[in-house]
């Protein structure tokens, strides 16, 4: 069974925020990731952003899997990312 793994590396342990203004609708809202890599069978893995919640700790370096909340079913029934990525070490069971 091939697994889809993220790792971090020690330098992309922080978290990045980014802030957007405020307009007519809503007031000012801040997003907040972390850099990753996706390890998509190619030599080298690909960089990617893994979104994080408000006052949620950066993930520390290390290999991870999706855990299942990872996953939603969507529009016309179609399987899909949730907006909440949730990595678990690999090898461990949640």
């Amino acid at each position: 069974m091939t697994k889809l793994i993220i790792e971090i590396f020690k330098e992309n342990e922080s978290i990045d925020t980014r802030t957007i203004p405020a307009n007519e609708k809503r007031g000012e809202l801040k997003l907040y990731s972390q850099v990753a890599y996706a390890h998509l069978g190619g030599n080298f893995p690909l960089e990617t952003s893994i979104s994080l919640e408000e006052g949620q700790p950066a993930y520390i370096a290390g290999k991870y899997e999706l855990h299942q909340s990872s996953f939603q079913v969507g529009n016309y029934d179609r399987l899909e990312f949730s907006r909440k990525i949730v990595l678990v070490p690999l090898g461990k069971d949640f």
